[in-house]
């Protein structure tokens, strides 16, 4: 990626291949791996906070903002129209897969399954924060399958006819909340570009993903994966990266060669060095020196050389040789 080494992002853009594609499926990807609905069987949805905590961490993470920032082109308004065309569906699908919560969960221990869910999320910030540790763990589909098997109880198992409207509601709240954070960084990216260290707001984002499957398991505050990301942001806000690397590329422009020596002073030296590639003879196969005097005229002598190959001045000049 231009701008971010996002593991995952890098992962799924040698496979989809356009902004707008690999937007739709970083998005996407909680709800195809299981993510999401291991997290609506776990629970992770019952008040505002967690509903805010998943929708931000989960659809809003730090992949959706590389993409957003390092990939996708165009006017603000255009990039909100590409996140809004994406999120309709998102939400859509949180919905379908929150309706049949209900019929999954009376086949499973709840207790079991929710465990399973803690190490799915922390597979997951495993893999976005490092994609050398993402090698060696298993898809988080491998992990949501074999929680489904060892929590299964198939003497529960109970068709819910009618979905239950207030867990869709949740679901589409926390999907929203992924979108509409999606949105407010495409409407901002000019901005964003010049004043967020996107590795540096990755890294934190994934220990605030890392810190969410020990709040659902009440191993750690409710909050503090808010707290996390909160503190992450401060830390990504970096409002002099873009003047800082304007100021390097202007400095790398810059070479020594565009300053010239002062005329009108006799005594002054200014080795100039002049090597080409090596041939049998003729000048080109030695490095002169140009001796520059008060009244313009150019002396060389190859004595100044001293017999080395790159024509510094002898050992008795006091000048250094880069002047």
């Amino acid at each position: 990626m231009s701008s971010s080494q996002h593991p995952v992002a890098l992962r799924l853009e040698r496979q989809v291949g356009g902004a707008t594609k690999l937007l739709a499926t970083v998005m996407a990807l909680p709800l195809v791996d299981g993510i999401f609905p291991a997290l609506v069987l776990a629970g992770a949805l019952d008040t505002p906070l967690e509903i805010l905590q998943v929708g931000l961490l989960v659809f809003g993470g730090s992949a959706t903002v590389a993409v957003i920032l390092a990939e996708m082109d165009g006017t603000p308004r255009e990039q909100a129209s590409i996140v809004l065309a994406v999120g309709v569906g998102i939400i859509a699908l949180a919905a379908v897969e929150a309706a049949f919560a209900p019929t999954i969960e009376s086949m499973l221990d709840t207790e079991t399954f929710k465990r399973f869910a803690a190490v799915v999320m922390l597979a997951v910030a495993a893999k976005t924060a490092s994609s050398r540790i993402g090698e060696y763990l298993p898809r988080p589909a491998v992990i949501v399958g074999l929680g489904m098997v060892a929590s299964f109880q198939p003497g529960g198992f109970e068709l819910a006819i009618v979905p239950d409207y207030d867990l869709v509601l949740r679901a589409v709240a926390a999907a929203g909340t992924g979108v509409g954070f999606a949105l407010a960084v495409a409407l901002t990216a000019p901005w964003l570009r010049g004043v967020v260290d996107i590795d540096r707001f990755r890294f934190g984002s994934a220990v605030a993903l890392g810190v969410l499957p020990l709040s659902i398991l009440e191993l750690a505050p409710g909050r503090a994966p808010l707290a996390v990301l909160a503190v992450t942001s401060l830390l990504a806000f970096d409002p002099g990266s873009d003047q800082d690397a304007a100021d390097i590329e202007e400095s790398d422009d810059e070479t020594p060669g565009d300053e010239t020596p002062d005329d009108g002073m006799p005594g002054d030296e200014t080795p100039e060095v002049v090597s080409d590639a090596p041939s049998a003879d003729g000048p080109a196969a030695r490095v002169r020196s140009f001796v520059t005097d008060g009244s313009g005229d150019e002396d060389t002598d190859d004595s100044e050389t001293d017999g080395t190959t790159y024509g510094y001045p002898g050992e008795d000049d006091a000048r250094e040789p880069w002047l």
